[in-house]
């Protein structure tokens, strides 16, 4: 296999999926929120909520609807770019896909029209079921999803069939109730909810600092600060769970975020601060917290967190395992009563995927010495540099928020957001929390490599039979697309923005009469 495919294939597919992921944690975040505003509209009967919940639904329209059209991309890149892999496990990652579709999808977009164009043709406790509805199926999409992506991380409910050549769902609630798909959607969901508070609370500083729409502004400013201030809250607390599956299930992963080549005695230490050297295999001035990396990864004071070292060896070991398994389907394949190599993948098939690794190097893993396995093992340590510090800038914001939303919920009641500084600074935060999430959607992704689903399918036997031509030619096809929706989707919120939460029938407040209604400081 050309490893020039393979790095493009998964850069395309990176771009397509960082981009889709602009839209999806403000979609999953601003839906509840509205949910919340239009709750106090039905409760309180004032109108002031109606004006608040018409103009984030304005805004979450706008950003659902360019959500929408870049995820139908990344459906089809599946079979166009990693044909083998739909193909190898496409009976166990398609089953979340389509439900996804046909009950989330479908669910949000039936009421997601009634949302827009109902206010005037149902009543209050109507249309805020509707919005209710699309705001669960908006979560629900990212729960199917993640699910999929759980499965990639942690392969539960699936065995591999020497008939078929392919894996095949034996369990689907283990799928379904995977331990790391249950984690990734309520850390991830947690995550879109501080995303869309922060942008709330950046919009509303904007009007607050320009003197328009302060009745609006100031309501908005509450209800983002109390959510974001819960929400900052769920996604530390679901990180640490998060941290706890991936030290379960991905063990190389956990040893690559901390950087830690050497099994340490337990409990181990948490690295606050280190320079990953690959060279020489050690961590640079380490600046470390006793104990804590020790009760995140195992709950305890005696268990131990295993380092990369050792994993490699392990992961040696399985190779050598999985080449008996691997030698074993072969012959099934050519006579599927044989029972000594029936035993033999029975007690190895768990390891074939690693015998897969050594692929890389020759074409036959039998064939293969014990220096080509040793690289192929070694070939499952991820970018440690790259894991290790994209960890600590995600969990570095993720304090950040917490402090952040502290400081707004505590300005709500004593100053009534009518601090400049605090305004600005709620301005200045608005794309931080993008930031976050790329880094720990690209954590994840980085980390589990150089499998695509870990210790089943390596990366690089995934992919579709193209061309470089071809590929580069969908890459640039792909980001002039993108840029030009980026671009409309930007002039879009910006007028919206400018344009405010005016009613059909309201006229746009003078500078003068709004600006007057903010208290001095």
């Amino acid at each position: 296999m050309d490893m020039a495919i393979v790095e493009l294939s998964r850069l395309q597919f990176a771009l397509t999926a960082m981009y889709h992921f602009l839209f999806v944690p403000l979609t999953l975040g601003l839906s509840f929120m509205l949910v919340i505003m239009e709750s106090i509209y039905v409760i309180t009967k004032r109108p002031i909520w109606r004006v608040t919940t018409r103009f984030w639904g304005k805004l979450f329209g706008i950003n659902f609807v360019l959500g929408v059209a870049t995820g139908l991309t990344m459906e089809f890149e599946f079979g166009t770019n990693w044909a083998y892999y739909a193909h190898y496990v496409g009976d166990i990652f398609g089953a979340p896909l389509a439900i996804e579709g046909l009950m989330a999808f479908f669910l949000e977009a039936t009421f997601v029209g009634l949302m827009f164009f109902g206010w005037d043709r149902l009543g209050r406790v109507q249309h805020l079921f509707v919005t209710f509805m699309v705001a669960l199926g908006s979560n629900l999409s990212a729960l199917w999803i993640l699910i999929a992506n759980g499965w990639m991380q942690n392969p539960v409910g699936a065995s591999f069939n020497p008939l078929t050549m392919r894996m095949e769902v034996t369990d689907f609630s283990a799928v379904l109730f995977n331990p790391v798909a249950q984690a990734k959607f309520v850390h991830t969901v947690s995550a879109g909810y501080v995303c869309a508070a922060t942008f709330v609370m950046g919009v509303s500083a904007i009007y607050l600092l320009q003197g328009k729409w302060t009745n609006v502004a100031r309501r908005s400013m509450m209800v983002a600060a109390a959510f974001g201030l819960a929400s900052s809250l769920s996604v530390v607390v679901l990180g640490d769970e998060s941290g706890y599956t991936v030290s379960d299930n991905q063990k190389m992963k956990m040893a690559a975020i901390e950087a830690m080549w050497k099994t340490e005695p337990a409990p181990a230490g948490l690295t606050l601060f280190g320079l990953p050297d690959l060279a020489t295999k050690q961590t640079l001035y380490e600046i470390k917290v006793p104990y804590v990396l020790g009760l995140i990864g195992t709950r305890s004071l005696t268990g131990e967190v295993t380092g990369i070292n050792d994993l490699v060896l392990q992961a040696d070991q399985r190779i050598h395992s999985g080449i008996i398994g691997y030698d074993a389907v072969q012959k099934l394949k050519l006579n599927s009563t044989d029972l000594t190599a029936r035993a033999a993948f029975e007690a190895h098939k768990r390891d074939i995927g690693f015998a897969l690794l050594v692929k890389r190097y020759v074409a036959d893993p039998r064939q293969a010495s014990d220096a080509k396995i040793l690289k192929a093992a070694s070939d499952t340590v991820p970018n440690v540099p790259v894991m290790f510090w994209l960890f600590r800038g995600m969990a570095g914001l993720g304090f950040g928020f917490i402090a952040y939303f502290a400081m707004a919920f505590y300005c709500a009641s004593a100053c009534h957001f009518s601090k400049r500084w605090f305004l600005k600074l709620a301005v200045l935060m608005i794309p931080l929390p993008w930031l976050a999430i790329e880094s720990g959607w690209v954590l994840a992704e980085i980390g589990r490599q150089p499998w695509s689903v870990d210790g089943v399918l390596p990366t690089f036997l995934g992919v579709s039979s193209l061309t470089i031509a071809q590929i580069w030619t969908t890459i640039v096809g792909f980001t002039a697309l993108y840029g030009t929706l980026a671009v409309i989707e930007v002039r879009l919120m910006i007028a919206s923005i400018r344009k405010g939460p005016i009613e059909h029938h309201q006229p746009a407040p003078t500078a003068m009469s709004a600006f007057a209604a903010i208290p001095a400081e």
